[in-house]
């Protein structure tokens, strides 16, 4: 069983990194406002404004970030500001017996996810796939703050991943299997195939989302995924949302699935609100999850938290 990073509290003080690509200094000091107004007490990376083309600093400068917030006690909270590109380059950097000693929340989607798996599987940490700093904003629907606050600041389980209202969740392929949650953004993923740092499906239900990519170019990341043996290994797969993918030589996402993913033959649940899309469920990447495609049902089994 993973290690579960303490609960969120009112009042806590919470962590800013730029992992990626830079995002507008702008951008980040109202969201940062709007944490503060929350209740929150807020610390920054050193490199959190720094921008150098597509990256925010170098690799090891970016690391030295996060690691700062492993070591500072009073942060119990690590929310990147965004994804964009270049997560993958701080991996070697990182002191994961540390971080496993000084378990921590970490949230984010897009590019982190490469970072949430890897403290999965070198740190023993449940991660999750929810907000990141730029959706600490007004206008993000109470739906994706309620999964958030639901995965990160309570104890409930079993916990059941449900999208909102009148937006459904379809189970493609029949199955009952129970084990842990991996997964995130596919491009993502493809990038650390061959590396120490690629995803481990063995025994695992896979979530997996996309985002503005044609859909051919989805099909060659599937593909290389198969050929990896990453949906030999997992026991079920849930299909989140392509988001902005455009339709390609007559072919849709919804083709895509419908052709490629529905024949690897494991259980199957498509339409789950992810990552990019308006909706984000949270996704708690780690824990022990029970995906029953009978009943429709994606059910966290455990508490998150500790």
């Amino acid at each position: 069983m993973a290690t579960r990073p303490p609960m969120l509290q009112p009042g806590d003080t919470i962590g800013i990194v730029t992992l990626g690509s830079p995002l507008e200094a702008s951008v980040i000091n109202a969201r940062i406002a709007n944490l503060k107004s929350m209740g929150f007490n807020v610390v920054l990376g050193q490199y959190v404004y720094a921008a150098d083309g597509f990256l925010a600093g170098t690799d090891e400068e970016r690391a030295s970030d996060l690691m700062s917030m492993f070591e500072n006690d009073q942060v119990k909270m690590i929310v990147p500001t965004r994804g964009g590109t270049g997560v993958a380059g701080i991996l070697p950097y990182l002191d994961y017996s540390f971080i496993q000693r000084n378990p921590k929340i970490l949230t984010g989607y897009s590019d982190i996810t490469v970072l949430l798996n890897t403290l999965y599987q070198y740190a023993d940490l449940i991660t999750f796939q929810s907000l990141l700093l730029i959706d600490f904003a007004p206008d993000t629907p109470a739906y994706n703050f309620r999964q958030f606050q639901t995965a990160v600041a309570s104890l409930m389980a079993p916990r059941q991943i449900e999208n909102p209202p009148d937006i459904p969740q379809v189970s493609r392929v029949p199955g009952n299997v129970i084990g842990p949650i991996v997964g995130g953004n596919l491009t993502s993923f493809i990038g650390t195939l061959g590396t120490p740092f690629e995803i481990d499906t063995l025994g695992k239900i896979i979530v997996l989302e996309e985002t503005h990519e044609p859909i051919n170019t989805v099909y060659r990341y599937l593909s290389h995924l198969k050929m990896a043996g990453k949906f030999a290994d997992c026991v079920g797969i849930v299909m989140g949302e392509c988001t902005g993918c455009q339709v390609s030589y007559g072919k849709s996402y919804a083709d895509l699935i419908n052709d490629f993913v529905v024949p690897l033959g494991k259980p199957l649940m498509t339409g789950l609100t992810t990552a990019h899309g308006t909706y984000k469920a949270a996704i708690p990447i780690g824990a022990i999850a029970n995906l029953n495609t009978m009943n429709n049902t994606f059910t966290v089994l455990e508490p998150t938290v500790s």
